[in-house]
Parts: structure tokens; sequence; C-alpha cells
């Protein structure tokens, strides 16, 4: 069975101590103001999902767990390992993350004064663009292509600026893509279901493009990466997590669009003309005919 996602070998440059730190330090931070706003938000009429908010936490334990060292230095040698930490940092965290739908938390929790300028944020030019499935999709594929078809990925594993610069892309590429196929957030002007499904097939098959290829030529590309024999289970691996995690991509953005459609007022019916009575007449079999 072929594999649909890019196949990682080595691990790369893990993060410094410090580095490490002050990640850990801003995924508490952003759990325990995602937790304080929601439950504000749940003394509100409107009140707010237990479900976001254990999305929510879940997408920063998964962020947690890629980051812990002993997982960082075994996938430099295991690339099993290192592709569970890309799975995680690049797909399964950013989906946990985007339906929880942080900026609708945000929005309703906020003073009014804070709330203005978050929403021209979302209906600005530059978020609608970046914002457009092409655009998401080119950033979180084409990031995939150019790690894996040039020295980027050979200078990941020896500078841990450069390794930690594509994890960053990785999860802020990986939130894009979730959020503009299937996020519960408001987006104005979001393409339709159709575009949305339309970018989310063809995520599919540029993964499973560039896996084969790196499939079929595993000492040539990455170009500089150490190949191992596990690199075959590493693909296995990818294959499957890969696919559960864009399936369910699939039934979120499938979920809310039947969310909308169930909302949506159907038009009346058309009334349909009153019964009239026959006219009396001489002929009693018209007057006896059944109404």
């Amino acid at each position: 069975m072929s594999p649909s996602h890019p196949v990682h070998e080595g691990a790369g440059a893990s993060l410094p101590g410090w580095g490490l730190a002050a990640a850990l330090a801003l995924l508490a931070l952003a759990l325990s103001a995602y937790a304080v706003a929601a439950r504000r938000a749940r003394r509100a009429p409107r009140g707010w999902s237990g479900l976001r908010t254990a999305s929510f936490a879940l997408g920063v334990a998964l962020l947690a767990a890629a980051l812990v060292p002993s997982l960082a230095h075994t996938a430099h040698h295991d690339p099993r390992v290192h592709m569970l930490q890309h799975l995680l940092i690049g797909m399964y965290a950013p989906l946990a993350l985007v339906m929880a739908a942080p900026l609708t938390l945000a929005l309703r929790t906020l003073p009014t004064a804070r709330r203005r300028p978050v929403a021209r944020v979302l209906r600005s030019r530059p978020l609608h663009v970046l914002g457009h499935p092409a655009t998401a999709l080119l950033l979180d594929t084409g990031g995939l292509y150019l790690v894996h078809l040039t020295p980027v990925h050979a200078a990941a594993q020896t500078h841990p600026a450069v390794h930690a610069l594509v994890h960053l892309h990785y999860l802020a590429a990986g939130y894009l893509f979730a959020w503009s196929v299937a996020g519960p957030d408001p987006a104005p002007r979001r393409p339709g279901t159709a575009t949305r499904l339309t970018a989310l097939i063809l995520a599919v098959a540029a993964h499973s493009f560039l896996a084969k290829l790196l499939y079929a030529h595993p000492h040539t590309w990455p170009p500089g990466a150490e190949h191992t024999a596990l690199a075959g289970e590493a693909a296995q691996l990818m294959y499957y997590g890969g696919d559960l995690a864009e399936l369910l991509l699939a039934v979120a953005l499938f979920a809310a669009w039947y969310r909308r459609r169930s909302r949506t007022p159907r038009p009346p019916a058309a009334a349909s003309p009153p019964n009239r009575r026959p006219h009396a007449s001489g002929d009693p079999q018209e007057r006896s005919a059944p109404r």
C-alpha cells in the first residue's frame, strides 16, 4: 500500500533547553487563557460547549507530547518516531485547535474595544487571500515539497533554529489549512463547500505524489538525509496516520455543511387551491360525486 504523505527520515536537531521551556510556557499560557475565556462564556446565555474546550486541551497536549525531549531524541535515530512527531505537530494538533473555535470564543468574551480589531482582521483582504483554501493548500503542501526536495531537510537536522522554523511552519500551515477547509470560526467571504472539498482532495493527491517519490527514491530524496531500514515502517505509520487525519478533516467539513443545511429555512410550499363544492345541477351523478 503506497504512502499518502511524505516520509521524514531523521528528526533534526532538537530545541535547546530554553527554547523548549519557552514553547511549553506558551502552550500553558494559551491553555489557561482559553480555559478562563470558556468559563466566562459558559455563564452567558449562549453558553460554551465543553467539547470545544476539550478539543483545545487535546491540541495543546499533542503539541506538548511532540516536544518532549525524550521523543525528540529518539526521533533523531528512529524515523518512525520522527514521523509520529510530524503527524502530531502538522496534522492532529492543528485540527484539534481549529475545532476548538478559539476566534469565536474570543469574539464572545473580549471587551468591545478589543473585539472590533479582531473583527476587522477577519474582514480584511489580506486574511481573505491568506485564508483561501488554494493559498492554504499551497503553503501546506508546498512547504512539504520545499523541505523534502531541497537541502532544507538536511539543514533542519543540524541547525536547531532551522528545525524549529520547520516545525513552526508545519503547525501554522496545518492550522491554516484546517481552518480554511472546515474551521468553525467565522470567516467572511469563505468559499463554498465544493471549493474546500476540492482543496482537500488536491492536498491528498499532492501528499500521495510526494510520498511515492520519496518512497521510490529513498537514496535521492530528501537530499542529504540519512536513511535506515526503518524508513518503510515510518512510511506505513505516515500512511495510516495521515489518512486518518485527512478523514477527520473531511468529516468536520461535511458535518459543518450538514449543520448549515439543516439551519437554512426552506421556502414554504405553494398553497394548494381550496376545495370547491360542486355546483348543484340536475344530474344526480354529479351531485353524488366524491369530493
